[in-house]
C-alpha cells in the first residue's frame, strides 16, 4: 500500500425517508474545516450517499460543504443491509481511495465501520470526539483523533500511520454543522450499483417505526436534566419543563436508579447535547457528563454541594435544593405568562 495515492475526506452520508441525518452533516462540516486547515493538501470534500436520494438532498449537502458527491445509485440500498453497504463502500474505496473516512456513530455507522476497516485492512477509531492533522508537519495528511478512554476519565489521541483510509466515527451532537451556503458549487458524480454479486443473506422482513412521541433530547433547545442528588423527584422536573417548553433528561446515576428512561441519558454513554439552555440539577459534574452537554450555549447549575464540579463549567451556578428551586421558577414563569398585557 502506497498511502500517498490516497486523497481527500469521504462523508458517510445517512438519509431516511428523504430527510439527511444531521449527524451526517455535522460530519461534512468537520470535513470542510479540516480541509480549510490545510489548504495545502488541496483536498476535496466527498459526500458518500447510497440509496436514492432527492435534487433537494443533493443540493443540500453541496450548500453544507461537500465538493463532491458520490451518489451510489441502487434503490435496495434504502433499506441498511451491513453485507450489501459494507461491500459496496468497499468497492468504492478500492477505486477511489479516499486518505480519510469519516462515519457517523449512530447506531447504522456503528455496525458497519467495524466490517468495513476490517475488510480495507485498516484501522478504525471509534466515537472521537476531536479531529486535527499533524500540527507538527504541515504537508502531512496524518490525522490525530482524540477519543475519550477508561470511561471518560481519560483522553487518548489516536493515529494511523501506515494504513488507509484514515477512518473514524463521530458520535452525533459532537461536530457543528456548516453554515449553508447557496453560492457553493458541487459536482455530482452518480453512479448506478449492482447488487447481484453480493450474497444476500439476512432479509428484512418489516420495519417497524420508532414511537413518534419519544422525544430526541439531542434537538431540543433547552433541557432540565436530574441527577442523584433528584431522587424520585424528576417529577418536578417535568412540571418545570412544561412550562419552559422543554425536555427532561438525566445523567446516568439517575437512568441506573431507574429514575428516567436511558434514552434520556446525557453523557459519554448516552446522548450528546447542544442545547440553547441546559439546567443541570442534583448533577455533580463528573467528566463523563460533562462530555455530553458542555457545548451547551447556556449552562445553569444547581447543586447543594458548593464545591460540585459542575459549577466549574456553568455559566450560572445556584447552591441549593433544586427540587426547592425549581417549583419557584415554574411559579415565576406562571405568573409572568399570566400578567396583564
Amino acid at each position: 500500500m502506497n498511502i500517498h495515492d490516497y486523497k481527500d475526506l469521504y462523508v458517510l452520508i445517512e438519509h431516511e425517508q428523504g430527510i439527511l441525518h444531521d449527524a451526517s452533516i455535522e460530519l461534512l462540516g468537520e470535513a470542510k474545516r479540516l480541509k480549510e486547515d490545510r489548504p495545502g493538501l488541496q483536498y476535496q470534500v466527498v459526500a458518500v450517499i447510497l440509496g436514492t436520494a432527492s435534487q433537494a438532498m443533493l443540493h443540500e449537502l453541496g450548500q453544507r460543504g461537500a465538493d463532491e458527491i458520490l451518489y451510489l445509485k441502487n434503490e435496495a440500498l434504502n433499506t441498511f443491509s451491513t453485507e450489501r453497504h459494507t461491500q459496496v463502500l468497499y468497492e468504492a474505496i478500492v477505486e477511489r481511495k479516499p486518505d480519510i473516512f469519516l462515519i457517523p456513530a449512530t447506531v447504522l455507522g456503528r455496525d458497519l465501520a467495524p466490517r468495513l476497516a476490517a475488510r480495507c485492512d485498516t484501522g478504525l477509531t471509534a466515537d472521537a470526539t476531536k479531529l486535527a492533522f499533524d500540527p507538527d508537519h504541515e504537508d502531512s495528511s496524518l490525522l490525530l483523533v482524540t477519543r475519550p478512554a477508561f470511561g471518560g476519565n481519560l483522553f487518548g489521541t489516536i493515529i494511523n500511520e501506515d494504513k488507509r483510509p484514515q477512518m473514524t466515527t463521530i458520535r452525533p451532537g459532537v461536530m457543528d454543522k456548516w453554515p449553508k451556503q447557496e453560492e457553493h458549487r458541487c459536482t455530482i458524480t452518480e453512479k448506478a450499483v449492482s447488487l447481484d454479486h453480493i450474497p444476500h443473506e439476512v432479509h428484512i422482513l418489516e420495519v417497524l417505526e420508532k414511537d413518534h412521541m419519544a422525544v430526541d433530547i439531542a434537538k431540543a433547545e433547552i433541557i432540565i436534566s436530574g441527577g442523584r442528588g433528584v431522587g424520585n423527584g424528576f417529577h418536578v422536573l417535568r412540571t418545570c419543563a412544561e412550562m419552559l417548553g422543554a425536555e427532561v433528561a438525566g445523567s446516568r446515576a439517575a437512568v441506573d436508579e431507574g429514575r428516567i428512561d436511558k434514552a434520556y441519558q446525557v453523557g459519554q454513554t448516552g446522548k450528546t447535547v447542544k442545547p440553547k439552555v441546559y439546567i443541570a440539577c442534583g448533577i455533580s459534574g463528573a467528566v463523563q457528563h460533562l462530555a455530553g452537554m458542555e457545548k451547551s450555549d447556556y449552562i445553569i447549575a444547581i447543586n447543594k454541594d458548593p464545591n460540585a464540579p459542575i459549577f466549574q463549567s456553568a455559566n450560572i451556578g445556584l447552591v441549593g435544593d433544586a427540587l426547592e428551586i425549581l417549583p419557584l421558577l415554574t411559579e415565576e414563569i406562571r405568573n409572568y405568562r399570566e400578567r396583564p398585557s
